[in-house]
C-alpha cells in the first residue's frame, strides 16, 4: 500500500502536460529550499570559522590565565611564584612577564609597540611565540657578550614598516628616563632584532616587541615581574581554573583568563552569528511556505482524482500520506541539494581562500569557514521538520474531501 502512496506523490510530483505549472511551483519550492539551506549552512560555518580562527589565535598567541600578585606592586621572586603554579592542577606551564609601551624607530619608519619582557625558556611553555618565528628565534635574545646589544624579537607586520630584518639595530625610546635639570629624560636604547615571528594575529604582528626579562625591566624601570602566565590543559576550563586559582591562592592574587579578556568580541561574533541563522532561516521559512501553496493548487487541481481513489477504496490515510509525502520529498531532495551546495562552496571558500578582509579590522587576512557537525545536522533536520509540517494543512484537507461534492460537477 505504501508503494502506491509513494507511487501517485511522484507521478504528481512530475506532473505533465496541463499540470505543467504545477511541477513548475514544486520545482521552485525545492530550489528555495535549497537555496535556504545552502545560505544557512554557509553563513553558519563562515562564523564559525572565524570564531574559531580568532580563538586559535588568540590562544596561540597569549597566555590562557593570569595570575597577579596585589599589594606589593608586582612579584618579587617569580621563579618561587612559577613552581607554585606550575605544580597547580591542569596548568601545562608558567612563565613570568613584564609589559611597557614604546616608541621603536629606525631610519624607515616607527611606530608605538608593547614591550613584553619573558623568560625565553618559560615563554614557549604558555604561547606560540617560538612555533611562530619566520626568522632567528629567542635564544638570541640574551646578548653573547656584555658589548653585544640586547635583542628584541618583532612581528613580520612591525618588521616590514621599519623595514629591518634580523642583524639589524632599532631605536626602542621609553618615558621612564633619567631626571635631569629639564625634567624627566626619556631613555633611548638600541636593540639588535635577533628573530621575527608571525603569529597571525595583527595585534601582535604589528604593535608587539620580546625581549627578555633583564632588558624590560630596565626599559620600564620595575624590579620584579608584572604577571604569571598559565597554560592549561584545556581552553574552555579557564574560566573555571582561574576561579579554583583565586580562591586556593588567597586575597593576595587576582586570576583573570582568555575568555573574560575577549568576552566583547566573542559575544560580538556569536550575536552575530545568531542573527545571520535566524536571518536566512526565514529563506526556508518561505519556501515552506511555497509548499503550502503548491500543495494546496494540488489538492485544488485533483481533486477529482482524489475523489476516484476514494471510490476505489483508498482511505483519507492514504490521501493524507500522498500529500505527506509530496512535501517530504521536496524537502528532503532540496535539503539534499542544498546541504551538498553549502558544502562545496565552503570547502571552496575555505580551501582557496577566496574573502580576503583587512588584516589590521578582522585581525585575520581571509575569511575561513568551518563546519560542525552538530550545526550541518540541526540545519538539515530543521529544514526537514519545517518542510513536513508545511504538507500537514494541505495533506488533510484532501483527506476531508467529499468524493460527492468533488464528482457533483465532473
Amino acid at each position: 500500500m505504501r508503494h502506491f502512496e509513494l507511487y501517485v506523490a511522484v507521478r504528481y510530483l512530475l506532473a505533465r502536460r496541463k499540470q505543467a505549472f504545477l511541477s513548475l511551483i514544486s520545482l521552485i519550492s525545492t530550489v528555495g529550499v535549497s537555496v535556504g539551506v545552502m545560505a544557512l549552512i554557509i553563513a553558519l560555518a563562515l562564523m564559525t570559522g572565524l570564531q574559531q580562527e580568532l580563538r586559535d589565535r588568540i590562544v596561540g598567541s597569549a597566555a590562557h590565565v593570569y595570575v597577579w600578585k596585589v599589594g606589593e606592586g608586582g612579584i618579587a621572586d617569580y621563579q618561587a611564584e612559577v613552581a607554585t603554579l606550575s605544580a597547580q592542577e591542569h596548568v601545562r606551564g608558567a612563565a613570568p612577564a613584564v609589559l611597557g609601551k614604546a616608541l621603536v624607530t629606525t631610519d624607515k619608519g616607527e611606530g608605538f609597540i608593547t614591550v613584553k619582557g619573558i623568560d625565553p625558556q618559560l615563554e614557549t611553555r604558555v604561547t606560540d611565540i617560538a612555533r611562530a618565528m619566520t626568522s632567528g628565534g629567542l635564544a638570541g635574545l640574551a646578548p653573547a657578550s656584555e658589548t653585544d646589544p640586547d635583542g628584541i624579537v618583532i612581528g613580520s607586520e612591525l618588521a616590514q614598516r621599519l623595514g629591518v630584518a634580523v642583524g639589524d639595530t632599532v631605536s626602542v625610546l621609553t618615558p621612564h628616563g633619567s631626571l635631569s635639570p629639564m625634567g624627566m629624560m626619556p631613555r633611548t636604547r638600541r636593540l639588535e632584532v635577533v628573530g621575527i615571528f608571525t603569529l597571525g594575529l595583527f595585534e601582535f604582528d604589528s604593535a608587539y616587541g620580546f625581549v627578555s626579562l633583564p632588558v624590560a625591566q630596565r626599559l620600564v624601570d620595575r624590579d620584579r615581574v608584572d604577571f604569571v602566565q598559565l597554560r592549561i590543559d584545556d581552553i574552555y576550563a579557564a574560566p573555571q581554573v582561574a576561579e579554583q586559582l583565586s580562591a586556593r591562592l588567597g586575597n593576595g592574587y587576582i586570576t583573570q583568563d582568555w575568555a573574560d579578556l575577549n568576552q566583547s568580541l566573542f559575544s560580538a561574533l556569536w550575536l552575530e552569528k545568531m542573527a545571520i541563522s535566524i536571518t536566512i532561516g526565514l529563506i526556508v521559512m518561505v519556501a515552506a511556505l511555497n509548499i503550502v501553496a503548491s500543495l494546496i493548487l494540488l489538492v485544488m487541481e485533483k481533486s477529482r482524482d482524489i475523489a476516484i481513489l476514494k471510490t476505489m477504496g483508498a482511505s483519507a490515510g492514504s490521501i493524507m500520506t500522498i500529500f505527506l509525502l509530496q512535501g517530504l520529498i521536496i524537502g528532503l531532495v532540496g535539503t539534499t541539494v542544498g546541504a551538498a551546495a553549502g558544502l562545496g562552496v565552503a570547502w571552496v571558500c575555505n580551501t582557496y581562500k577566496l574573502i580576503r578582509i583587512p588584516m589590521d579590522v578582522y585581525q585575520v587576512s581571509y575569511v575561513p569557514f568551518r563546519i560542525v557537525p552538530w550545526d550541518f545536522a540541526m540545519v538539515i533536520l530543521a529544514a526537514v521538520v519545517i518542510c513536513f509540517v508545511a504538507t500537514i494543512y494541505p495533506s488533510r484537507q484532501a483527506a476531508r474531501l467529499d468524493p460527492a461534492q468533488a464528482l457533483r460537477y465532473q
